[in-house]
């Protein structure tokens, strides 16, 4: 019988696989102000809750979804004014980001990546083996935008991807601006929206009609609160979408998350309530931290804030969680040392927080 030894069989999985870490997402669950993972700090309403758990139980569990989920296809269809030959749905954009490098990425590939970037994207390219093209931001954070349309035009990038707003650092970029770049490139451009609900620039959905090469990355994690059902979608011209349909993944999308969903998109002014307490929250601890002395913070077009102190990150995250917050350290991203990040929350939340950096802070002094 041949060998098979467990380091042999373990060099058989790829390399660019072998090279990469798990995503994790670091720090203590259990804190009782979990502010570092950007999500929406409103559960749905209890009695809309047993609302759905009764249409639940009416899902026959022993039968498959449809392969694609249709009715919340035509639902985010309408939402948008699109056909809904447009939009393709999945498990969570992230899931969708697979799809992409199945579908545009190749050991041929150059992919153009401002940074600092949410690091999912590089490691999708690096594992489906392109070539990323890193583009660093100017040193107030923003987005580079003379230096993409020069990266674009030199490497003739088969994708260039776009966070706007972006996570990490809460930065948006112009309109204009990611019109010149969908106008310059000669490949696809992908334009991450998953904050927009917080952005006061137009999306670049508008932009699909007039430039084919547009993808618009959406989910419905962020302020309308489902993070746990995990659902993004995807948007682009027709033609484009029905190739892609060939890479993804059939019975993505559970019936759960799709009657939740609809349940939630039926609902406006639910939606419209959420992301007005959020925005709310948002201004009033951007405006708190901005009273204490010895903070800095990144404007920000997401419900997140990026900011630093005198003190090192990470004594600070760790005093923080000392008194039941949780922040999120930038230590990861090379251009965001020194640099936290805290997800505006409930009012009870906010105001732990800022009482946690208070004392953090006076007692370092």
């Amino acid at each position: 019988m041949p060998e098979q030894s467990l380091d042999r069989l373990i060099d058989l999985i790829r390399p660019q696989i072998r090279n990469e870490q798990p995503y994790r997402v670091s720090g203590d669950r259990d804190v009782a102000n979990k502010l570092n993972q950007n999500e929406c700090p409103f559960d749905l309403p209890e009695g809309l809750k047993k609302e759905l758990a009764e249409m639940i139980c009416e899902i026959p569990f022993n039968r498959y979804p449809t392969e694609h989920p249709h009715q919340l296809t035509e639902a985010l269809a309408e939402l948008h004014g699109i056909e809904p030959e447009c939009i393709v749905v999945g498990n969570g954009s992230n899931e969708l980001t697979q799809t992409l490098g199945l579908c545009f990425i190749t050991e041929q590939s150059r992919i153009v990546t401002p940074r600092p970037m949410f690091a999912l994207y590089e490691s999708v390219v690096r594992m489906h083996g392109g070539k990323i093209i890193p583009v660093s931001p100017r040193p107030d954070l923003h987005f580079d935008v003379d230096g993409i349309l020069e990266s674009i035009r030199r490497e003739m990038p088969t994708l260039t991807i776009l966070a706007s707003p972006n996570n990490p650092t809460g930065l948006a970029m112009s309109f204009e601006a990611i019109e010149d770049i969908c106008s310059e490139a000669s490949g696809f451009v992908l334009v991450d929206e998953a904050y927009q609900d917080f952005n006061k620039n137009p999306s670049a959905i508008s932009l699909m009609s007039k430039h084919p090469n547009v993808l618009v990355m959406r989910t419905l994690s962020k302020g309308i609160g489902l993070a746990g059902l995990r659902l993004g979608y995807l948007l682009g011209r027709p033609e484009v979408i029905r190739e892609m349909m060939k890479a993804r993944m059939p019975f993505m999308v559970d019936r759960i998350s799709e009657t939740v969903a609809l349940a939630i998109l039926s609902r406006p002014d639910l939606i419209r309530a959420r992301l007005d307490g959020i925005m709310k929250g948002i201004r009033d601890l951007e405006s708190e931290m901005q009273s204490i002395d010895g903070i800095s913070i990144i404007p920000s077009a997401t419900n997140f804030l990026l900011f630093r102190s005198q003190m090192d990150a990470d004594e600070l995250a760790s005093r923080l969680a000392d008194r039941q917050v949780l922040v999120r350290n930038m230590r990861g991203y090379p251009e965001l040392q020194g640099f936290l990040r805290v997800t505006t929350g409930t009012e009870a939340e906010n105001k732990a927080f800022i009482e946690a950096l208070k004392f953090a802070l006076e007692r370092a002094h």
